[in-house]
């Protein structure tokens, strides 16, 4: 596979040679996955040099959860959640930082403290003006697909035509970010699994993810399948944190359909389901 680059604000990270890893860091108190674990900054910071040792090639923050039920906060609020955690991993990490969040407020002060990549679940539909940000700092920018608002992201009905929706609202997306002056090469896109999809969705968009890669050939691709509901739907297993083996079972399928960056809570599993997932892919191509 032809090597490219992801461009991110103060470097640039091989796409092709191997799978990377983004390790998911929430500063929440209601995290789905881990029940606000983290919440305090300084267990924040060591699980996030936790998992650069154990291999990460990203750390991805968020302060606002978007689990089911979970409550909204403001720019204050979730400035304040992050922006420590944020400067004090970037001051020191070896690896680029990533700021989760749809609010252009929040994306800027956590640039301006080190933050790399900005990560929009809503692909700048809630914020357009995160674009700006990300243009002004030469970041990297994730846009994710997702429908409704903040609170119905996953009450909605599913639609018919899942492809149909998510190809459509993320060229909207690569487009706006495009016009507000985001290099191409900085956009990464994701599918949204799980977001707004129905379970026969969700399995789909990762069985035949290399239609999404196709569709989106030339931009970075990232896939976020970790832990999420419907592995535990398939599996039987209701506890979040318990889902390990399942969440491996799709890292491996969506590298082997194309995506580029996985991002999961467990980066030593991932890391390993990587080597073996890219190993796999190889000897595939040779044949």
């Amino acid at each position: 596979m032809e090597t490219r680059f992801w461009k991110l604000a103060r470097r640039e990270l091989a796409i092709g040679e191997r799978t990377l890893v983004m390790g998911v860091l929430n500063v929440t108190p209601d995290s789905f996955s881990d029940g606000g674990r983290f919440f305090d900054a300084e267990v924040a910071v060591r699980h996030a040099e936790r998992m650069i040792e154990e291999g990460a090639d990203i750390i991805d923050m968020g302060g606002e959860s978007t689990r089911p039920g979970g409550a909204p906060v403001g720019v204050e609020e979730e400035s304040g959640r992050v922006l420590r955690v944020v400067e004090a991993v970037a001051r020191v990490s070896p690896v680029p930082v990533s700021i989760d969040t749809t609010k252009a407020a929040v994306a800027r002060r956590a640039l301006d403290a080190g933050a790399e990549v900005v990560n929009d679940i809503s692909g700048l539909r809630f914020d357009p003006a995160l674009a700006d940000e990300v243009a002004r700092t030469r970041a990297g920018l994730v846009l994710m697909h997702s429908r409704g608002e903040q609170q119905t992201l996953h009450a909605l009905e599913p639609v018919a035509d899942i492809w149909r929706e998510v190809f459509d609202t993320l060229r909207a997306g690569v487009g706006e970010a495009a016009r507000r002056g985001v290099a191409r090469a900085a956009i990464a896109v994701d599918p949204g699994i799980g977001f707004g999809k129905s379970q026969e969705q969700n399995v789909e968009l990762v069985a035949r993810l290399g239609r999404f890669a196709h569709e989106f050939e030339g931009h970075t691709v990232l896939v976020g399948t970790s832990r999420k509901s419907f592995i535990g739907r398939i599996t039987g297993e209701a506890r979040a944190d318990a889902r390990l083996h399942g969440t491996m079972a799709t890292v491996t399928a969506a590298i082997l359909q194309g995506a580029h960056v996985i991002r999961v809570h467990d980066v030593r599993a991932a890391v390993e389901a990587a080597r073996v997932a890219d190993a796999l892919k190889a000897a595939s191509l040779k044949s």
